[in-house]
């Protein structure tokens, strides 16, 4: 744990900065030697830097084609050092892998692509006693009680929103989402009321998080950090943390801290009971913020936006979920299906990975350590064997007494992860998403204009034309 900033370093909190970006890979520890082919599941032999861009920028046909040719186990190649990655497609090993020692299955290391912009104290990058340490700190901010505070604090934001759309406007939804849940993240989670302060915040938050795909792979070669669109990436980040670690100074010189309702004032009261004293101190918070924001904005806003284009083109469908919206708590289960089965179909985030800190098996094969680990989200999403008509969307899949079946079990719908590492703000994106279907449907007809498919935006998939909608004001 780091001391908390004092007025001096406030000065300039650059070289918190940059020493994240110092430490930049890709995935897994390059430091490790290399593993020979014969030790791993098979896969292309094309150079590493290829297969590292198919994987991060073409995923939406590399996954298949993987799939099609080598079968339910293959590994990928990555910069640097040719690192090895090993995907797997069955849910029996994806709940080995999810119940397996997290001292062993590392899931830090496997996300380390994310280190400069999250920073070493976020949740979805520490392991071992400092992940527990800081799951336990968090997780009260994300529990029923607090969610149901949360919940008001949404729909206020998302009515103000949506009660500026024009009737009869057609628009990108992908746009409108991302800007509606930036503007949640900001006031809801973060808790900024300032104007001034949110006017700053806005362009730093969307620069920092439509990076793209190139500058993830330019994290593996440092000396670019010098140049173009890698050092505007340092530099955005710099301004960024400026304002982060402002509001947070500011909100532990607050009176009214205790009295608050947003996701950083109870981060800062958070404390670990059976530890007096033992909080997030100034860096911690601020690494647990850009990961809530990273990890919940364009994420809840891809899924909602494929939401609605899907509700916008079967108007039974649509017809369905406008009277769930309507009915209050009783259609709660509803919208939350709906938005279930859009991370489904439409997969934000290609796998979760686990990096193997000593020799493991992992589905019948024997791994060495270094190696990285998991499965393909994109795989266990689409096939007819996890998920009857796959390609069809059907939100009832996930209500038992609808669909007649159990529903999808957390090791073949795992947009979220699973095991101890499960994303800890899973609740709130269901939450959210819902508050925002239910004001949106509560007051407009949605129609999608076109067909739409996923393209890559960074680590995450969003619809290539922004899943174009028309709304109509309902009477």
């Amino acid at each position: 744990m780091t001391a908390e900033l004092t007025d001096d370093t406030l000065v300039d909190t650059r070289p918190l900065t940059l020493k994240r970006f110092h430490k930049a890979t890709l995935i897994g520890d390059p430091s490790l030697p290399p593993i020979p082919r014969s030790e791993l599941p098979p896969g292309p032999r094309w150079p590493a830097l290829v297969q590292t861009i198919a994987l991060m920028r073409f995923r939406h046909q590399f996954h298949p084609y993987l799939y099609k040719k080598y079968g339910e186990a293959y590994t990928v190649r990555l910069i640097p050092k040719s690192r090895p990655l090993v995907l797997f497609v069955n849910p029996d090993v994806t709940k080995e892998i999810f119940a397996a020692d997290p001292a062993v299955f590392h899931a830090g290391k496997g996300n380390s692509v994310l280190g400069p912009i999250m920073g070493e104290h976020s949740l979805l990058l520490q392991d071992g006693a400092e992940h527990h340490r800081a799951r336990k700190l968090v997780m009260p901010a994300f529990l029923g009680h607090a969610l149901r505070g949360y919940r008001a604090m949404v729909a206020e934001v998302a009515a103000d929103t949506v009660a500026g759309w024009q009737d009869g406007e057609e628009f990108r939804s992908l746009d409108r989402m991302n800007a509606l849940t930036l503007e949640i993240i900001l006031r809801v989670v973060f808790g900024v009321t300032d104007e001034e302060r949110l006017a700053e915040l806005r362009p730093r938050v969307t620069a920092t998080v439509d990076i793209n795909p190139a500058i993830l792979l330019g994290w593996a070669y440092p000396r670019l950090q010098r140049f173009g669109p890698w050092r505007r990436t340092i530099d955005n980040a710099v301004e960024l943390d400026r304002l982060i670690y402002a509001e947070i100074r500011e909100r532990r010189l607050a009176t009214d801290i205790a009295d608050r309702k947003d996701v950083l004032s109870r981060l800062m009261s958070a404390g670990d009971p059976e530890k007096p004293g033992d909080q997030l101190d100034d860096t911690e918070l601020r690494d647990q913020l850009i990961t809530l924001l990273l990890a919940g904005h364009e994420t809840t806003a891809s899924a909602l936006s494929w939401a609605l284009y899907e509700l916008g083109r079967d108007p039974e469908l649509l017809a369905r979920t406008r009277a769930a919206a309507a009915s209050g708590e009783d259609g709660q289960a509803w919208l939350e299906a709906v938005l279930k089965e859009s991370m489904r179909l439409h997969p934000v985030i290609p796998m979760v990975v686990r990096t193997l800190m000593q020799p493991a098996t992992v589905g019948g094969y024997e791994l060495p350590k270094g190696t990285t680990v998991g499965p393909s989200i994109l795989m266990s999403h689409q096939l007819d064997s996890n998920f009857p008509g796959a390609d069809a969307f059907r939100p009832e899949r996930f209500l038992p007494e609808l669909s007649g079946a159990e529903a999808p079990s957390l090791h073949v719908w795992i947009p979220f992860g699973g095991g101890v590492r499960r994303c800890i703000g899973a609740g709130f994106s269901l939450m959210e998403g819902a508050e925002i279907l239910r004001e949106v449907l509560t007051s407009y007809d949605v129609s999608a204009v076109g067909d739409d498919k996923p393209r890559v935006r960074n680590i995450t998939s969003v619809p290539r034309r922004g899943a174009l909608v028309r709304v109509t004001r309902r009477p």
